[in-house]
């Protein structure tokens, strides 16, 4: 049995793996997060500031949640993101669509089977016959 502390109210709970919180403050992330997103919804102009003031939400789990794709932007909202490796204006996420693709592929030829060698066929000896020891 692997005991922790959680990591957002200190209580001791079983660990299993994941994130290091216990149940009830995972719950509580959750409704913390349909209220966020149903608040996006209803007020689609509202700025990361005024979502988290008014939903008792810290600024970087907002970000954490956008980060994981959970919670997405229109293109005319004052939040802009952008691609952490192009600069390309994004709705949510950490890349743009291209460099997800691009990475995809070289993480596949990185990882692909080598393609086996084919051999040459033996060249048989013209002479064909018996052979006779020495001796």
């Amino acid at each position: 049995m692997n005991l922790r502390n959680c990591a957002r109210c200190g209580k001791m709970f079983n660990y299993i793996g994941g994130q290091p919180i216990c149940d009830p403050c995972k719950k509580a992330i959750e409704e913390d997060f349909q209220k966020v997103k149903q608040y996006i919804v209803d007020n689609p102009r509202a700025g990361l500031k005024q979502i988290a003031e008014d939903n008792q939400v810290t600024t970087k789990q907002i970000q954490q949640w956008i980060r994981e794709e959970r919670l997405m932007f229109t293109s005319d909202s004052p939040i802009q993101l952008q691609c952490e490796n192009c600069g390309q204006p994004i709705q949510t996420g950490r890349f743009c669509a291209k460099c997800k693709g691009s990475m995809a592929n070289n993480l596949n030829q990185t990882f692909a089977k080598p393609q086996p060698q084919i051999q040459q066929p033996v060249k048989k000896e013209q002479k064909a016959g018996m052979r006779f020891l020495d001796t």
